[in-house]
């Protein structure tokens, strides 16, 4: 599980510390514009690096430094705790006078204190089993991280690309979820317009978690009878659902289901991925979903979210939720939800526990009024 996030200079987000060591879930609250899905937008940086990208273009741009302040390195810094080991993981980069892409100044890995990777600029240094090193040039335009070659699956560089490329992202667009898919993938995308893809992969990688798949849709739609990925082509695949009610049967293109359906589907992945990491060894999900009330009318908000916030403590995930809405946050305690916050578009975000603010009235009254302030 992630124990801290350190991001600097990007975005809102200036000197911004995120400590979660022993913490499964926890909620962030706060007004639009105060930097909740910054966050996760600097998660899906170390998310993109663990699936493979490694040329900066494609993970950083110049907008991305904070108030145009290109002259100070933006730095990302991640630590987790992995099968019983603590990595950490630290990126430094900058823009020249004149240059249209960044580069890297630093990138750090190590495992328990000890490193595995360090560079600075294009001169990168690996240690090796047996603590011997490779040292040799690179790109500094380039990741190192996503092109070292695995020694083996325990290898520390493996284990920790493979937990960060199983971050998971989440702010589903229910309108562009077809179902469709043309092939099989365990890595969503932000916005979930491949969930045909993601179906298909988990129930290739595991048959098993479909059963998961199928406990938590009939425990919100008891008609639920199950879910078909039939071809429809020699390369494609369409998701259909089937209901039924004693003796009648009824079946629908999964695009054709309602923006909220659609989205209990979504929850019903995540489930499976957890499921599925559970079941792999070094593995576990860190996922950031970033408002999961959206689309659900207020009778379902509660369930939903609760049944989140329980798979992840069973199966020993890591959840961060973001959230304006009441019955969400109702689903956290004090200690597990945080206030996020900005005075001003010109200032950075603020991240506080809200078991250290001073709250007299009720906590969501004193939301809803806007009344709660650092």
């Amino acid at each position: 599980m992630i124990q801290r996030l350190y991001v600097h200079n990007f975005r809102c987000l200036e000197n911004f510390e995120f400590n979660l060591a022993n913490k499964l879930s926890v909620l962030l609250i706060g007004k639009n514009g105060s930097g909740k899905s910054t966050i996760g937008s600097a998660l899906e940086i170390f998310q993109k690096i663990g699936r493979g990208t490694n040329r900066m273009k494609e993970l950083v741009t110049p907008a991305d430094f904070s108030m145009g302040r290109s002259q100070v390195p933006l730095r990302l810094e991640i630590q987790a705790a992995i099968a019983g080991k603590i990595f950490d993981y630290k990126l430094a980069l900058e823009l020249p006078e004149q240059w249209k892409e960044l580069r890297v100044v630093e990138e750090n890995l190590s495992v328990d204190g000890s490193p595995v990777l360090s560079r600075e600029l294009s001169n990168v240094q690996i240690v090796k089993k047996g603590n011997k090193s490779v040292s040799f040039s690179l790109d500094w335009h380039n990741i190192q991280l996503p092109l070292i070659q695995e020694q083996s699956s325990d290898d520390p560089v493996a284990v920790f690309r493979r937990f960060i490329a199983q971050i998971l992202v989440v702010a589903p667009i229910p309108a562009l979820i077809t179902g469709d898919s043309e092939t099989e993938t365990l890595y969503p995308n932000r916005w979930i317009t491949n969930l045909g893809d993601w179906f298909a992969g988990l129930v290739a990688q595991s048959p098993a978690v479909y059963s998961t798949i199928d406990k938590h849709i009939r425990e919100i739609m008891p008609d639920f009878a199950e879910i078909r990925n039939p071809l429809t082509s020699a390369e494609s695949r369409r998701m259909f659902v089937t209901f039924q009610q004693k003796e009648t049967r009824f079946e629908i293109p999964f695009r054709d289901l309602s923006d909220g359906e659609k989205c209990f589907f979504v929850c019903a992945a995540v489930l499976a991925a957890i499921a599925l990491a559970r079941g792999e060894k070094n593995s576990s999900i860190m996922c950031f979903w970033d408002e999961p009330d959206n689309y659900l009318a207020p009778d379902e908000i509660g369930h939903f979210v609760l049944a989140l916030r329980r798979s992840f403590q069973q199966g020993g995930g890591q959840l961060i939720a973001t959230s304006h809405n009441p019955e969400a946050i109702r689903q956290f305690s004090n200690e597990n939800t945080f206030l996020v916050q900005r005075n001003s578009h010109v200032e950075p975000t603020i991240l506080r526990p809200l078991s250290e603010l001073s709250i007299k009235d009720d906590l969501i009254e004193t939301i809803l009024r806007g009344g709660l302030v650092v």
